[in-house]
Parts: C-alpha cells; structure tokens; sequence
C-alpha cells in the first residue's frame, strides 16, 4: 500500500478532491508497473500548489517521501544551468552570440572559435556527444578532449543532445562570472530564485532527507564527473521545484529584473526541431498539443540521434499558450516537468526510479489535462487545498 500525504494552501474542497483523485489516478498505476519505490509529486494551479508524496524515500526503514525529501532531478538540471547563462546575459556579463571562445581562452584556435555560446546551450554545436568521454575524468582532460575536437555538421544546422554542449555552456557562464559553477549556483542563483532546498553538492546536515535511487533494485546515487553539476546535478525537493515553476509561470515575485528577464529568455524559441521549439534548457509545443507530439518530442530518438533543426532569428518569445518542458534521469532517479503559462497550471514528478520516459509523459499530461479542465469548469484556474 502507498503512504500518501498531501501538503497546501488552502481552497475549496470540490476542487482540491477531484485534483487529488486526478494526481492518484495518474501515478499510483505508473507506481505499481514500474515498482517505483516512492514518488513527490506537485501541482501548481492559479497560483496555488499542492505536494502530494507518495511510497519510501529508503526501503531500508521505510523511511518514507516527505516534504523534505530530496530527489536527483537529473537533466531537468539544464534548465537551472541556462537560466544561470540568460541571468549573465541580462546583467551584461555574456552575449549568447559570442563565439565560447570569448569566455574559454584555454579552447582558441580550436573548433570552438567558430561556435556560440547559443549553440552550445541548444545542443547545435555540431555534433558534441551525448556523455562526457569514458577516458576523461579531470576537468583538464576534457579541455584536452575539446581542443582536439572537431564539429561533424556546421553549428547552428544540427541539434544533437549532448551533456558536454550545456556543460562547457555553463561552465562558460561560470568564467564569465568569474566564478566556479557551483559557487554560482549555490551563492547566486538558487538564492535568488528563493530555493531553500535545492543543490548541487548536498549540505551534510541535509543528507539525512536525500532520497536514495533504485537500479535493479540496489540502492544508487548519482556520483561526481567532469560536467556533472551543469549537465544533471542538481538535488532538490518538489516543495522547491514547483515554486521554481510558478516563477517560470509568472515571474513577478522575483525581486531582480534581470533574473526576471533570464526567466523570459530560457523559454524563447532559438531552433525548431519538427513538433518541438527548443529554448535553453526548455522545449516547448503550442498549447493544446496532444499526447502523441509530446510523446514524440520526448522520445529517446531525441536524445539518441541527430535532428535537423531550423533557427529562429530573432528569437521567439514564447506565447502564453505553450506547454513547457523538461525531463531528467540518473540512474536512480526519473523527473519531469511541465507547465503552461497561459493557464497558469504546472506540474513536477520526482521518482527513485528511472522510470520509462514515456509513462511519466503520460502521467503529467492526464495531471495537466484535470488541472486544466478544472479551470475551465469554474471559470479560473482551480485552486489547491
């Protein structure tokens, strides 16, 4: 039997019931196929969130999921790496048109003299692998790597999913920050936005509330590599995560303009790549899209394969009917994240298991779909409990 428990603010009963019952019948059947041990899940409607935690954060003493409760959120950590870039940009610090050389003096006279620093946030830097090399292991080796490196499509023309792209991304934010990319996030970044529970390197006196991840069933946690905190690093909880939607929904409660304005550039439109438009760190779909398109964006082809892509220029803002997304895994871990602005509704999965992509789509879509039904049935978004 799952432990649930459900934590909010409060609103009408009617409402609050049927989006509760919604969440249940989206997840507690993703749960039981998949042998998910525990799940956080959190919806944010109107302005208004509810977390709701379901299963163990540890078999061993069934330590259950709670509102602390820390989860690997995997590549959703991207997108926390290019609102750090567009919040550099907006301060005046970086142009995402520079070429990364600019900001990575250690990489002139190589390939990456003639790449953005826009490709490289988009995947389009020409062919970048997906994983740091297995024989790198230092961050003075994958500088030896890149120096040697040479594109196989001309930037700009391809994307090709790559932690190694939004990695040397970020850590060239960090540069021209004059910064270490952790000390950029922990001291700047996450402060700003008004996270109290999220992280790159977990505090030891918050370890106690780290999730642990299951892999065939043995207990995992993701470990420490070149790019790691940029590409997927980022422990949080989904009390933290849905207020970073909500300030992606709508960004007023941000006290900093800039940041306010990084927030806007992580969701324009930069390449399309067939159904999906590709932001920094984001993808986006016009709202209402059906499961099948979000399915197809989200499938393991675009992540596994090259996609032609078309850029967009200027850059498109994004409209407030879109839907806004991002998964993430590690290997004991699954997230997803999704949200439409011009609804103002949301909602983030966080899981100890590496469940299949495409059940977490289908799990967050119903969610969606009840949020934003209930919207429409009581003339406003549905407030939670």
């Amino acid at each position: 039997m799952l432990a649930i428990a459900g934590t909010a603010q409060t609103a009408p009963a009617a409402d609050a019931d049927a989006i509760h019952q919604a969440v249940d019948a989206a997840v507690k059947p993703v749960m039981a196929r998949y042998k998910v041990p525990g799940m956080a899940v959190a919806i944010t409607a109107g302005g208004q969130h509810r977390v709701f935690n379901y299963g163990v954060a540890s078999r061993q003493g069934s330590q259950p999921v709670t509102d602390d409760t820390l989860f690997e959120i995997g590549s959703v950590s991207k997108t926390f790496t290019a609102t750090l870039a567009a919040w550099a940009q907006a301060r005046g610090v970086l142009s995402l048109d520079d070429k990364a050389t600019r900001y990575l003096p250690m990489l002139a006279g190589s390939a990456f003299d003639r790449i953005s620093l826009l490709e490289l946030g988009t995947y389009t830097a020409g062919g970048l692998p997906l994983q740091v090399p297995d024989a790198v292991h230092t961050m003075p080796q994958m500088m030896q790597w890149l120096r040697d490196w040479q594109p196989d499509a001309v930037p700009g023309t391809q994307r090709r999913y790559s932690n190694v792209s939004i990695g040397l991304f970020g850590f060239a934010a960090a540069q021209a920050l004059d910064t270490s990319f952790e000390s950029a996030m922990a001291r700047q970044l996450i402060p700003t936005l008004g996270l109290t529970h999220s992280w790159v390197q977990v505090p030891r006196a918050e370890m106690a509330h780290y999730a642990w991840g299951y892999r065939d069933d043995k207990p995992v946690r993701a470990s420490a590599g070149v790019f790691d905190g940029q590409a997927y690093g980022i422990r949080t909880t989904a009390a933290d995560m849905i207020r970073y939607v909500e300030l992606n929904i709508d960004a007023r409660a941000v006290s900093d303009a800039a940041l306010r304005q990084a927030l806007a550039a992580t969701h324009a439109g930069y390449f399309r790549v067939g159904g999906m438009t590709q932001g920094l760190g984001w993808e986006r779909y016009g709202w209402p899209v059906s499961l099948d398109v979000l399915q197809a964006g989200n499938d393991a082809s675009m992540v596994r394969d090259a996609q032609a892509v078309q850029r967009i220029d200027p850059p498109q803002p994004a409209p407030a009917d879109v839907l806004i997304n991002k998964t993430g895994s590690t290997n004991g871990f699954g997230a997803y994240v999704a949200f439409v602005p011009g609804r103002r509704i949301g909602v983030v999965m966080l899981a100890n298991r590496n469940l299949p992509i495409p059940a977490r789509v289908q799990a967050a879509y119903a969610i969606l779909q009840a949020l934003d039904g209930a919207g429409a049935a009581s003339g406003s978004a549905p407030q939670a409990r």
